[in-house]
């Protein structure tokens, strides 16, 4: 994979699959800050893995829901390399409950977390982008945020607002030289979903194509293809890593 940028923020790569997209980045070659809300030892753990490979890592925490936080956290990352060539806004919370049983606060909760930090890090980005003409940002979304899902209005609706977003950002961003896609992951085997019975599991994986789970590397090798020059006529898309879960 070949990539002209020099360095890489994840959110929420301290654990899971941003953690995964984090190692596979490095990898790659690139730096990568590696971003946590309350996971320092998390974080710690997956940029001394890094640098064991021989990789360049550094930690960077900060809740991204806090925009003055968000602000800062890429201003101390251009400080400290002189640019920002790349952002996987992977962060995000659930707050699940039926839609009768949801209050507002709940709503939101997850609308701010989910939707509002990943706006905050694709305008923040396309402003130091757009001095060097050149960048590339993928959103995490979710394939909830294209079918729905009970018990997640909520989250389906941060998700399917990451999807409109990025297009409307790919958008503005193209004559500078900046791309937005999306990754939508359908079942991916995390250690959320290795709690669950073999007969939850079973039930899910029998209306997958596939047959199976996802695993998190097959999401963090789809966010490397998009960020890549590989993938430099690409923007404003969405790739969905789901087994062939939706194929609409």
């Amino acid at each position: 994979m070949k990539f002209s940028g020099k360095n890489v923020l994840v959110t929420g790569s301290s654990r899971g699959i941003g953690a995964e997209i984090a190692k596979v980045l490095a990898g790659y070659g690139l730096k990568v800050w590696i971003n946590y809300r309350s996971g320092a030892k998390e974080a710690d753990a997956i940029k001394d893995a890094i640098e064991a490979s021989g990789g360049r890592a550094a930690v960077i925490g900060f809740d991204v829901s806090d925009e003055d936080a968000f602000v800062e956290a890429i201003n101390m990352i251009t400080d400290c390399d002189g640019e920002l060539s790349y952002l996987v806004n992977n962060a995000g919370i659930t707050n699940d409950k039926l839609a009768l049983r949801m209050k507002t606060e709940d709503f939101m909760s997850v609308i701010n977390a989910n939707l509002t930090s990943c706006f905050i890090g694709c305008r923040e980005a396309m402003k130091v982008m757009r001095k060097k003409k050149f960048g590339a940002v993928v959103n995490i979304a979710s394939i909830v945020g294209e079918t729905g899902n009970a018990g997640q209005t909520n989250y389906s609706a941060s998700k399917g607002g990451v999807i409109a977003m990025s297009k409307s950002f790919a958008i503005e961003a193209a004559t500078s030289g900046i791309r937005y896609n999306t990754v939508t992951p359908g079942f991916i085997a995390t250690e959320m979903t290795d709690a669950l019975s073999d007969e939850i599991k079973n039930g899910f994986t029998s209306k997958i194509p596939m047959k199976r789970f996802g695993n998190a590397i097959e999401v963090a090798e789809a966010t490397a293809f998009l960020l890549s020059d590989h993938s430099s006529y690409i923007t404003g898309e969405t790739l969905k890593v789901n087994g062939g879960l939706n194929m609409a």
